[in-house]
This record gives structure tokens, sequence and C-alpha cells, in this order.
């Protein structure tokens, strides 16, 4: 079973035993041997609601743990939390590339959607996402995955990301402040609500091209209203040095 067709199944889980469960101790210690493996409980989540129901509130948030500690630990920190239910969505955020669409919200790129065994992500290159006057938000983006020669478009990059404390960063007031407008159709890939588009907005600086290596007027990205980030880029060439030093 592909990881797309396991995610979107988890969401409509339907307990299919018979028996008694293990207990959830047990299950803990299987799933730590495993190192919490991801494609394994979002298999099992899909055929026994109880074990969704216990993946969603302790073994995805495990998972989360084990996979990206030091982020995590900045996720929880000065008061700041996950809000029960979102570990999932999290854990999905951190190994999956959502790809795009053709008539979605990139409209004329269509990549699959796939898992992406490890990515870095960065509190550093958050900050260069934010406007001069939304700096003080904490943004954690990932390097973008790269999807290469996509026809007319050429290299395009696709990357993701998330807020810690959402509710209260300048950025979601300012976005209020502008009457920004939710996407009338589109959700968020990873956790279904409402989507922001920072282009229109007005509210993407021209030093994220730099980070992320685009074109400076090739820059996509939109937030949901959980502080999950969803964007695309056209990459710029390699030079001839740095094809030289990939050889």
């Amino acid at each position: 079973m592909v990881i797309t067709k396991q995610y979107r199944c988890i969401h409509s889980a339907s307990c299919l035993c018979t028996k008694g469960h293990l207990t959830e101790e047990v299950i803990f210690l299987v799933f730590n041997q495993l190192n919490w493996n991801p494609k394994l409980v979002a298999t099992l989540s899909c055929v026994c609601k109880w074990f969704d129901d216990l993946a969603k509130r302790l073994l995805w948030k495990e998972f989360c743990k084990t996979r990206a500690p030091k982020m995590m630990l900045d996720l929880q920190s000065s008061g700041s939390h996950i809000v029960d239910g979102n570990w999932r969505a999290l854990g999905k955020l951190l190994i999956y590339c959502s790809g795009c669409d053709k008539g979605g919200l990139f409209k004329n790129i269509h990549i699959p959607g796939h898992f992406v065994y490890r990515t870095r992500f960065s509190g550093t290159s958050g900050k260069s996402f934010l406007l001069p006057q939304c700096r003080t938000d904490v943004l954690y983006v990932s390097d973008p995955c790269e999807h290469l020669d996509q026809g007319d478009e050429g290299d395009v990059g696709i990357f993701r990301g998330i807020f810690k404390s959402f509710t209260t960063s300048k950025v979601r007031k300012l976005l209020i402040n502008r009457s920004a407008p939710l996407h009338p159709t589109e959700v968020c890939p990873y956790c279904k609500a409402k989507l922001w588009n920072m282009l229109q907005a007005k509210m993407i600086p021209d030093s994220a091209s730099c980070r992320l290596g685009a074109y400076e007027d090739c820059i996509e990205y939109y937030v949901c209203l959980n502080g999950h980030v969803l964007g695309i880029c056209i990459l710029l060439p390699l030079s001839d040095t740095d094809e030289a030093s990939e050889e």
C-alpha cells in the first residue's frame, strides 16, 4: 500500500477487530523497538480504530520526538504545544512531500505526493520566509524537495514547514489585519484546515528566493490555520561549478 493511500484511509478507519487488543504498554514497547515505523503505524491505523486512536494520541507523538527531537522540544517550549490530534499531521509533514495536482493550489504542475526518507527542517531558514516585522516568529522550513525537468517549468522545488505558536504569531495577526482571504476550496494536505495564500497577501520577502536557490518571481507558499506551510518554487539552474562538485 503506497503512503498516499495509507494516509488517506486513516481518516475513514473503522475497527475490524473482533477480539481484545494488546495493552498500550505492549504496543508502546513494540513500536519503540521498531523505531516508531511510520508506514506500519499508518497501515495498522487503517484497519483498527482503537489502534488509530492510540496512534494519534501517543505513537505519532513519539515518532515526531524521535525524528526531530530539537525541533519538537522547541515547538513545545514556552507554553507552546501541539494541539491534541495534530501529532499525526505533524508526523506526515516530517516525512511526506504532498506534491501538487493540476487544477489545485499550483495550477500548471502535476507532481505526485511521495514519501521522503529524511528532510532537514531549519528555524534559521524559516526567518528568510518572514517579513522583517514578523521575524520574532519561529518558523521551521524544510529544504526544497527537488523535482527536476518538469517540462516548461524547469526544476521545481516543493517545501513545507510549521510555525511555533501560530495562533499568537505576528504572521497570523498581519494576515488578519490585511483581511487576507482563505482559499475557497483547497485545504492543507496535512491537517485539512483552510489556507492563506502568502503571495496574494504580499508577505513573501525577497530573502526566501535566496534561501531556496530559486527565481525571485517564482515562489508561492500557503499557511493553514494550524500553522503548517506548503510551498513551491522554480529552482535556479546549477552553475558549471556546482555540477562539477556533484560529479
